[in-house]
């Protein structure tokens, strides 16, 4: 259901684009000479559900350019048109199995732009962790953690089956944050294993008070997995402060 209404939203994007360009005129200068009356609240409020679908038309619009599918805009002009005039050269039957088609083909397009990225940041990683692992003070584990120490302290250290309290900063290679504690101001909780294998074996390493820097090849982290700016096979690095040791759950 929501691939197809991102097919849809960006059929209707493109109409909507093709219209404000046949008629001559910048988008500022139409949006000038035809304001919409906002002087209700039901026409605040309608106004604003346009605006909400707008703006949920522009994203998916990038969505499905970011992925490269290409589309007929003239054509896809032309299919709104008939179909809103009745006289759509498609029946609901068939709109429907074009429209299958047309997911079937992004999520073709989008599945080989994600391998191709994973590949090129395998390739990425593997340099880094190479370079890096001959820097002094680092250290490269059986398991390939690398790990340096920037702050030691003496104590106790976590088990697997501990929660720990810890505050900490995750970047990319490029120096991209993706996540953060202290940008959040706030340490946080977790068992230890419950979270990325990277970071089970790394904290085990630690004693309360210490800070160290994993740098985190990625079947130790999010492995082909995206999720939010960490893209497939993403290597990692984590700037990591163990403030607590809370036992086992």
């Amino acid at each position: 259901m929501k691939n197809y209404l991102l097919a849809s939203a960006l059929l209707l994007t493109l109409f909507l684009t093709a219209c404000q360009q046949q008629s001559g005129a910048p988008a500022s200068e139409e949006k000038s000479e035809d304001k919409a009356v906002l002087e209700t609240d039901t026409q605040k409020q309608s106004y604003a559900v346009g605006a909400n679908m707008g703006q949920f038309l522009v994203r998916s619009l990038e969505e499905q350019n970011a992925t490269g599918l290409e589309l007929d805009k003239e054509l896809a002009i032309r299919g709104f048109l008939d179909a809103t005039n009745s006289a759509s050269q498609f029946d609901e039957a068939e709109v429907q199995e074009h429209m299958q088609a047309l997911m079937v083909k992004a999520q073709e397009l989008s599945q080989a732009k994600a391998q191709k990225e994973g590949e090129e940041n395998l390739a990425k990683g593997a340099a880094y962790l190479a370079e890096n692992g001959q820097r002094e003070g680092v250290t490269t584990t059986e398991s390939g953690l690398q790990y340096e120490v920037v702050t030691a302290t003496e104590g106790p250290k976590p088990a697997e089956t501990d929660t720990v309290k810890v505050h900490y900063r995750g970047t990319l290679l490029d120096g991209t944050e993706f996540d953060s504690s202290y940008a959040r101001g706030e340490p946080a909780t977790f068992p230890l294993n419950r979270v990325i294998k990277g970071w089970t074996k790394g904290l085990q390493y630690m004693t309360v008070g210490s800070k160290y820097k994993f740098h985190i090849p990625a079947d130790l982290a999010y492995g082909e997995r995206a999720t939010g700016k960490i893209t497939p096979n993403s290597t990692l690095v984590f700037d990591v402060e163990l403030l607590e040791i809370m036992g086992a759950e």
